[in-house]
């Protein structure tokens, strides 16, 4: 029997099976309603980022408003005076966002226990609690919402399992699988072929869902390639165990088993057997237990007299000793005070390190796995294509530092040189934040001032 005539022959087999076709028209529904979820999480993200530049841009317009009519800064605060350094950069607005990927509607991954955007302020922090939902388990599949990524990773081969586990199964249960070997001459090509219809079956509906993702969000078909790879590779791991468990098993019930054997295996098993060992080598609670050990610790610092005030900024910031803060043989409370936040910065810098660092031990661990946890390579790539993975929010909470860490450098330096602020010393200030974290409605607005 020709390979075409196979291909023709199980086509029909698949329009008359009702459970078959069933269990496709149910998987394309899921899959359907994943895409849209996905969508709807996408465009939420995106209005959201906007309304931020447009808060931003708003706030930065107000604070100009003041300089150029020579007010101080709201009238129901006659306390702020944003001439100072201290008050000008903290009526200085900025977000940092992390925008979400055109490929996000195909792998939430960790989208919805992250945040995506965070106002900085002189006591920002990667991880505070506007930005970091949950921290003890990065590896967590999926959070209320059907994620495309899960239907194909854990759904598509129980699928694949509804359609071949009756191939070659069938003929022996009902004893005419002598007939069919004489007839097609090659037992091998007739399997081979009926299992090829259901793995064309499969990838074309992955793909069209992937290109049509890739129309709606104008992804170009390159960039996004790499995802097209992983899905049709996945599928084929699926088909190439089943082939041999077709060729080798004597019944439909005993190939059955065996394929659903083995997505237990792959899929439940292992996986769940790795992340139960790495919850117990890294416990969940470690990084929260620390958090609230560094709280106690920043608490301390607004115990402390200016002196060590003073010293700790100069251990912090060595140029700071050419200011003129650090050669006036009086030490200003005022100004320590209000630069004291680089010092909790300094502790929380120093805490997210160590955080960081298991976290690090912790990936490392899960990726030594993956040649006998497949399941869990597949899942971690497929997030890091979709930009939904650990490390895109970790790109993200570095954002977050570096711009924190800028702002608090400019507020040392200029409290400390005793700096009355002006209309175009704030732009400078605008500059330099911006430059991290580019807007362009911001760089229109300052080129308008």
């Amino acid at each position: 029997m020709k390979f075409f005539k196979i291909l023709i022959y199980e086509r029909k087999h698949f329009l008359k099976s009702k459970s078959k076709l069933f269990a496709y028209l149910f998987f394309v529904i899921a899959c359907c309603y994943s895409v849209y979820v996905g969508f709807n999480l996408y465009n939420s993200q995106k209005s959201n980022i906007n309304s931020l530049q447009e808060i931003e841009n708003e706030n930065i317009s107000q604070v100009i408003k003041w300089f150029k009519t020579g007010e101080k800064g709201p009238k129901e605060k006659d306390w702020v005076d944003i001439t100072d350094p201290y008050w000008s950069l903290r009526y200085t607005p900025k977000y940092v966002v992390k925008n979400p990927s055109p490929l996000m509607p195909l792998g939430l991954g960790q989208s919805e226990q992250y945040g995506y955007h965070k106002k900085i302020t002189i006591w920002s922090s990667p991880y505070d609690n506007d930005v970091i939902e949950e921290i003890s388990n990065y590896e967590r599949f999926i959070n209320g919402n059907i994620d495309f990524s899960f239907l194909i990773i854990f759904l598509l081969p129980l699928l694949t399992i509804i359609f071949t586990y009756n191939i070659n199964g069938l003929e022996k249960d009902l004893n005419f699988d002598k007939l069919i070997a004489v007839q097609t001459r090659s037992l091998k090509q007739w399997v081979l072929g009926r299992l090829f219809f259901y793995w064309f079956l499969l990838v074309s509906t992955v793909n069209i869902f992937i290109l049509g993702v890739f129309c709606i969000n104008n992804v170009n078909i390159i960039d996004g390639f790499d995802l097209i790879k992983l899905s049709n590779l996945y599928i084929t791991v699926f088909f190439l165990p089943f082939y041999f468990v077709i060729m080798s098993s004597n019944s439909s019930t005993v190939i059955a088993f065996k394929m659903i054997s083995i997505w237990l295996f792959l899929c439940v098993l292992i996986p769940g057997s790795v992340h139960q060992y790495i919850s117990l080598k890294y416990p969940p609670n470690f990084m929260t237990d620390f958090l609230d050990a560094n709280r106690k610790e920043t608490y301390a610092v607004f115990k402390l007299p200016k002196e060590e005030l003073h010293r700790q900024m100069l251990s912090i910031y060595v140029d700071l000793d050419t200011t003129k803060q650090a050669l006036d043989s009086l030490i200003n409370r005022k100004i320590t005070r209000n630069t004291m936040s680089c010092i909790v910065n300094q502790i929380n810098v120093q805490a997210i390190n160590i955080i960081e660092e298991q976290n690090n031990f912790k990936n490392n661990l899960i990726r030594s796995t993956y040649w006998f946890n497949p399941i869990s390579y597949f899942q971690n790539k497929w997030n890091k294509i979709t930009s939904t993975d650990y490390y895109a929010y970790k790109d993200f909470r570095d954002n977050i530092q570096l711009i924190t860490n800028k702002k608090l450098k400019i507020l040392a330096f200029e409290c400390w040189n005793e700096r009355t602020v002006n209309l175009n010393l704030y732009n400078e200030y605008l500059k330099k934040l911006n430059s991290y974290n580019s807007s362009p409605n911001l760089e229109k607005l300052l080129i308008k001032q």
